[in-house]
């Protein structure tokens, strides 16, 4: 697996886990099966994953906690990323809340729960409309000066956000979504590439969207799933592509780390490119 080093010290394969779909229906509460998502979080890294993305409201801090179970003490070249900022007062209800005092009381929180001392990578989940985005992340930047976090990312901005928070500190990540279907957010990916700043899809295999008969085609051709083109054809969309894809099953966990090891030619990157 290809590698991308993250704030210019932290270096992860470029294929990641995400934990969303660890917790309960709904992706809120607990799962059923807790030794399960266990047993997931612990061959994620057997196969070789060395970035995973959390955040506190997943659950809440039920996949933190799945975390710290199952992997805790940390193995030196795992990176955990998580996330501060938005609500979770029911299963399809989120709401971004920017106060600083909120978001210190949250990281604290998430030290707290994945049991370390400082967080790798935190990133502002959302953005709040209702405070200056400088106050969310100024908020951020003091932690790490406090030495409670290592470095600051971004979720669901635009180029010009990225640049106001560019403002304020550093910038390691940002996280959008995008996938080989949806591609709302290419100008980010190409700022992101242009700062040499982590890019962090979320939603990475497009769902319901990955139908289209192309990838039938190419495919059958290289014996990869529709999902393994998907992730593929991120990975080689930029350098600084970090897709994280969720499951809470082991077999597809393996199917899509195994997408790591795909390599398109030119021409079937050009063909996927056209699926939109």
């Amino acid at each position: 697996m290809s590698t991308f080093t993250i704030g210019g010290d932290l270096t992860v394969g470029r294929l990641g886990y995400g934990v969303m779909q660890l917790t309960g229906p709904g992706v809120f509460g607990w799962p059923a099966d807790q030794d399960n998502a266990i047993a997931v979080l612990r061959r994620a890294v057997e196969l070789g994953v060395t970035l995973i993305d959390t955040a506190d409201a997943y659950g809440p801090f039920v996949t933190d906690d799945l975390i710290r179970r199952a992997l805790h003490p940390y193995r030196s070249d795992l990176v955990i990323a998580t996330k501060v900022g938005n609500t979770r007062p029911g299963p399809d209800v989120w709401v971004p809340v920017g106060r600083p005092e909120y978001l210190r009381q949250q990281t604290e929180l998430s030290l707290r729960t994945l049991g370390v001392e400082r967080i790798d990578l935190l990133q502002l989940h959302r953005v709040d409309p209702l405070v200056p985005i400088e106050d969310q992340v100024g908020t951020l930047a003091e932690l790490r000066q406090e030495g409670k976090v290592r470095h600051i990312g971004l979720s669901e901005v635009s180029v010009a956000q990225i640049r106001a928070a560019q403002a304020v500190t550093p910038i390691a990540s940002v996280q959008n979504l995008y996938n080989l279907t949806n591609r709302a957010a290419a100008d980010v990916v190409d700022y992101a590439e242009q700062e040499n700043m982590a890019f962090i899809p979320w939603f990475p295999l497009a769902g319901s969207g990955m139908t289209d008969p192309v990838l039938a085609e190419v495919g059958a051709r290289l014996g990869a799933s529709p999902n393994q083109l998907a992730l593929a054809w991120l990975l080689r969309r930029s350098p600084v592509m970090l897709p994280i894809p969720g499951t809470s099953s082991i077999a597809h966990l393996e199917q899509n780390v195994a997408a790591g090891a795909l390599e398109l030619s030119d021409e079937e990157f050009a063909v996927l490119d056209k699926v939109a």
